[in-house]
């Protein structure tokens, strides 16, 4: 699945707000300083969809606040 997120690094809270089905924003505290902000990003989303960080993939937009994000999930039989 592909989500559009809009990053907010220097967050004074961390959070994740869904506006629609396929468009969030990602609040970190982290600066956007050597990839931080997108780890933090990253570690946020993969929390909010109950997936592992390996799971949550940066496809487009790592040095911009606006992101394309695919996020990956495993079907258990």
């Amino acid at each position: 699945m592909k989500i559009f997120v809009k990053a907010k690094p220097n967050s004074r809270e961390e959070g994740v707000e869904k506006i629609d089905d396929n468009n969030f924003i990602v609040s970190v505290k982290e600066p956007p300083v050597q990839g931080k902000a997108n780890l933090a990003i990253r570690n946020a989303l993969a929390v909010y969809f109950k997936v592992g960080t390996s799971s949550v993939k940066i496809i487009s937009g790592h040095t911009s606040r606006n992101k394309i994000v695919e996020i990956i999930k495993y079907n258990k039989f």
